[in-house]
């Protein structure tokens, strides 16, 4: 189990470190305008779709069968929207500063359109009473969950400059993947008190505790290590060294910190309610795509759940370029 692990996580990471570098150096740029995260996009939706046809599958266990094709459609529609904006730098315009919508509201609105379909969908198919409710609630939440939490990934991505918006996505994942490493290297080795054990049996009070101490670790070895990499022009011939070890210019090493146990919490919160979903049905994994780590869910359920947070945190300048 532990080798098949080890070789679904390096194919993984090698496809991702792929495609962030095609993403860095190799974005098309039009009159000026760099249409950041290009070539992430398939990957987001492609892993998505096989995120939702693993929750309905899931879901079919106990006869709960929300509408298909309403749930691929709704989670498509709300990533899509979030990545909206780069439109305008393909067609070599900048993106309006004064757009009501700014960035954030395309999925939000895409997220109504997607409850109308679903909506709209159960009135034309109704014949009688006992399921509408139950799919229209199931449908809602799928695309809630998949689509409109996915969605910050590229919020995330587009929300700074090209440099800036991929380092904010790697951030989220780093810090992340490694908090979920340290919860399972902990567990494993000094694992003894289960935080909850009828939820998720292996999961244990020391397991959670080396999770954030990783994620907080992780936090600053990116802040003092990989962010001057990536924003201070180092890949790019001739480019200034950074001092290694040295924080970018503004950034607060406390504030890396601080995001590094947030996003070790929404982490690990996000781990557990995949785990509800699969306890409630009475399965391990939710996949069979990857050997050793299960399925898209189980790979994507602490980023969902921290991708918020790591947005607002950039956003609001508690790290970042704009941070005070």
């Amino acid at each position: 189990m532990l080798l098949w692990r080890v070789v679904s996580a390096t194919i993984i990471l090698a496809l991702l470190l792929a495609l962030l570098y095609l993403d860095l150096h190799y974005s098309p740029v039009r009159q000026g305008q760099t249409a950041s995260g290009v070539w992430l996009v398939p990957l987001l939706l492609a892993t998505v779709t096989l995120a939702a046809a693993e929750l309905l599958d899931l879901l079919a266990i106990h006869e709960l069968r929300p509408r298909g094709w309403t749930v691929y459609a709704g989670t498509w529609m709300v990533v899509l929207a979030a990545c909206a904006p780069l439109a305008w730098p393909l067609l070599g315009r900048e993106y309006p500063p004064d757009c009501p919508l700014g960035r954030a509201g395309w999925p939000l609105a895409a997220m109504f359109a997607s409850l109308v379909v679903v909506v709209v969908t159960e009135m034309r198919a109704y014949h009688q009473p006992g399921q509408a409710l139950i799919r229209v609630a199931l449908s809602v939440f799928a695309i809630t969950y998949l689509g409109l939490l996915a969605s910050y990934l590229a919020q995330l991505r587009l929300l700074l400059d090209h440099r800036w918006g991929l380092a904010a996505l790697l951030s989220l994942l780093f810090v992340v993947k490694m908090s979920d490493i340290g919860a399972y290297c902990v567990g494993r080795l000094l694992g003894r008190r289960k935080v909850f054990p009828r939820l998720s049996p292996g999961k244990t009070v020391e397991g959670c505790v080396g999770g954030l101490l990783a994620a907080v670790f992780a936090a600053w070895v990116f802040a003092a290590w990989l962010l001057p990499l990536l924003v201070q022009g180092m890949s790019e011939p001739g480019g200034p060294a950074p001092a290694a070890g040295g924080l970018p210019a503004g950034q607060s090493v406390w504030a890396w910190l601080g995001y590094g146990l947030l996003l070790g919490v929404f982490g690990i919160a996000g781990d557990l309610t995949v785990s509800l979903l699969k306890r409630d049905v009475g399965r391990k994994d939710s996949g069979r795509w990857l050997p050793g780590l299960g399925g898209a869910l189980d790979v994507l359920d602490s980023v969902l759940l921290a991708a918020p947070p790591a947005f607002l945190c950039f956003a609001v300048g508690l790290i970042g370029p704009n941070a005070a």
